[in-house]
């Protein structure tokens, strides 16, 4: 009886498990092992996926700027400048149409369709155009055949017969020089800013009579409004409009000019021309 007992006592130790406490204690620690893995992995994957999306967020952005700039150089490298253009161009003699259509492009944004109508001209108020053949001088005796007579005709101080409106003062001496063989008796005036003051000009004027005006519209402009210069006697206004600079330029393509000229004629020759009393040209 004693050697049964003992015989299954001891073999009930050999195929006994693990005791309470040690399979509680494995309970415990594996979830926790299990846990800290998970947040191990949850930690470390979004940082990896957050760095590769930055990387590929740069190198996108920076992909795009280059292209960006390419495009912009090349649009810069394409873009042509005015004296290409006007190079390319053939040159056509300047009409009371192309007068009109600089007027538009000028005021129309700014005035009413009625201060339009103001600035409008007819064509009867123009001259035969330059065909690009004429000198000054052959162009003013195609326009004015009786000088002779107007010259003798006219007295009066502070007023001229003709005005020659040009784009600088280089061009004006230009212009006084063409003037040689048609001027005869004549006197010419120089009615730029370059080295001469206003008060000057006005006095020259004042002293005697001058038949023909060359200058720049910005001058004449303003002798016009401080009473230097009346419109009186004022019979032919020309436009030296077909002429270009050195960098291929006319009256009308330098806009500082451009916009004195249109000041010029509002001065009241577009209200002469429709009175009928002065004449307009293109040169």
């Amino acid at each position: 009886m004693g050697d049964e007992l003992g015989d299954e006592w001891w073999q009930g130790n050999n195929n006994s498990g693990p005791s309470e406490d040690e399979a509680d204690k494995a309970e415990v620690k594996t979830p926790e092992k299990s846990e800290t893995k998970k947040r191990k992995s949850q930690s470390v994957k979004p940082a990896k996926a957050k760095k590769k999306k930055t990387d590929t967020e740069c190198f996108v952005a920076q992909k795009t700027t280059d292209v960006e700039e390419k495009v912009s150089k090349k649009s810069r490298r394409k873009k042509k400048k005015i004296t290409q253009v006007l190079a390319s161009t053939t040159p056509k003699p300047g009409c009371p149409a192309d007068l009109w259509r600089l007027i538009e492009e000028q005021y129309s944004d700014s005035r009413s369709a009625i201060e339009m109508e103001e600035l409008k001209l007819p064509d009867s108020c123009f001259l035969p155009s330059n065909d690009l053949t004429h000198s000054l001088s052959s162009f003013l005796k195609e326009i004015c055949p009786k000088w002779a007579k107007l010259c003798k005709q006219h007295t009066e101080k502070k007023s001229v017969i003709v005005l020659v409106v040009c784009s600088s003062a280089h061009r004006t001496l230009e212009l006084i020089k063409q003037l040689t063989t048609f001027k005869g008796n004549a006197k010419v005036l120089k009615l730029f800013a370059k080295h001469i003051k206003v008060e000057q000009q006005m006095q020259h004027l004042e002293k005697s009579v001058a038949h023909i005006g060359v200058g720049t519209p910005g001058r004449i402009k303003a002798l016009i409004e401080k009473d230097g210069l009346t419109l009186n006697a004022l019979k032919y206004v020309v436009l030296d409009w077909n002429w270009r600079d050195q960098k291929l330029r006319r009256l009308a393509d330098i806009p500082e000019v451009r916009l004195e000229m249109l000041k010029l004629l509002e001065t009241g020759i577009i209200q002469a021309c429709k009175a009928g009393t002065v004449k307009l040209g293109l040169y």
